[in-house]
């Protein structure tokens, strides 16, 4: 098991920097172009992948850079960076309202409706005759 240790973390480190130089944006790759950098991670055991990890990988402020519209301010929720956000459309608001209210008033009027039916179905219902169970094989 032990002589397996370098050939499998010879494979893992080629597949990790591999998928990584693929994924990079391609302005952001230093040194070598990526096609360059995939043969080297490819062709050349060990110090083609460490060479990638140490001289090839974007580093953390040309990757902040990739997307300079980006902002960190709301934590990644852009709208609420957006002027006039919908809580200050008092337009959207009042509508809002007049939706709730139609709704609520719908939803009351079927609720008393399905209460009338229950209860037109319980007078109607016939009962068992008079000396007879409920038809409940377990009540005598």
């Amino acid at each position: 098991m032990p002589r397996y240790l370098g050939i499998l973390l010879e494979l893992g480190l080629i597949v990790f920097c591999l998928i990584e130089c693929i994924q990079a944006p391609p302005g952001r790759v230093r040194n070598l172009p990526t096609w360059a950098w995939i043969l080297l991670i490819l062709f050349i055991p060990y110090a083609g992948p460490i060479a990638w990890l140490v001289a090839g990988r974007p580093t953390a402020a040309s990757a902040g850079q990739a997307v300079p519209w980006r902002s960190t301010a709301t934590a990644g929720f852009p709208e609420y960076e957006r002027p006039g956000a919908p809580a200050d459309d008092r337009q959207l608001l009042a509508g809002l309202a007049a939706s709730d209210a139609s709704d609520r008033a719908l939803l009351a009027q079927w609720e008393a409706d399905l209460r009338a039916r229950e209860a037109a179905l319980r007078d109607d219902a016939p009962g068992p005759p008079p000396g007879q169970g409920t038809g409940d094989p377990r009540t005598p």
